[in-house]
């Protein structure tokens, strides 16, 4: 029985052989074959791959052109909306003061009183909503003058108040969070002529 199991495993190790020496044949020819290529083809071989890496390259560019085109086009549409609509909120406060204004003048029957006090209600609810946007009215009255914050259309002689103090206000001036959004256009105080050249005097 062993005779036969050891007649078996030579029979095996000629074929073991015979695959190895096959495998190390075409591993020599591949070598030859690499061997074989001239400084041109090497050369030619460099260029393809090359060129295949710089087609890689422009398709990768191409994609990122493509998505900062789109980038630029959604930026753009958004900037569009943002200013189209910016002030959406602020309009629909000044359109239910607008409604209101509607109601007063279209009450049946409405007295002179009535009506005035539907003018002071629409007048609040106005000062409110100024408020609500950071806008503050600019005191004027009584103060001196100002010209950060006051417009003067006239001068007054007066006798009771400093000179250059504002005594009259045309129309009130605002401020937008700090920042003066409208000056006061107001009238101002002077010396009376008679006083002021006996001072010069």
């Amino acid at each position: 029985m062993s005779t036969k199991t050891d007649e078996n495993q030579n029979e095996a190790e000629p074929e073991e052989t015979l695959e190895t020496e096959l495998v190390d044949e075409e591993d020599a020819i591949e070598e030859e074959e690499v061997k074989e290529l001239t400084p041109l083809e090497q050369l030619q071989e460099e260029v393809r791959l090359k060129d295949e890496e710089l087609l890689k390259q422009k398709d990768t560019f191409l994609r990122e052109k493509a998505e900062l085109e789109n980038f630029k086009k959604r930026l753009t549409k958004e900037k569009e909306d943002f200013v189209q609509f910016a002030n959406e909120r602020l309009l629909k406060e000044l359109v239910q003061i607008e409604d209101n204004l509607e109601r007063a003048m279209e009450a049946p029957n409405a007295t002179l009183e009535s009506l005035k006090e539907g003018v002071e209600m629409i007048q609040k609810q106005f000062a409110t909503f100024l408020k609500n946007q950071n806008v503050e009215p600019v005191e004027a009255l009584e103060k001196p003058f100002d010209p950060n914050l006051h417009e003067v259309l006239n001068q007054q002689e007066s006798e009771e108040h400093e000179e250059n103090t504002v005594i009259q206000e045309y129309s009130k001036g605002y401020t937008l969070n700090g920042r003066i959004l409208r000056s006061a256009k107001v009238v101002i105080s002077k010396k009376p002529a008679e006083k002021k050249e006996a001072d010069e005097s």
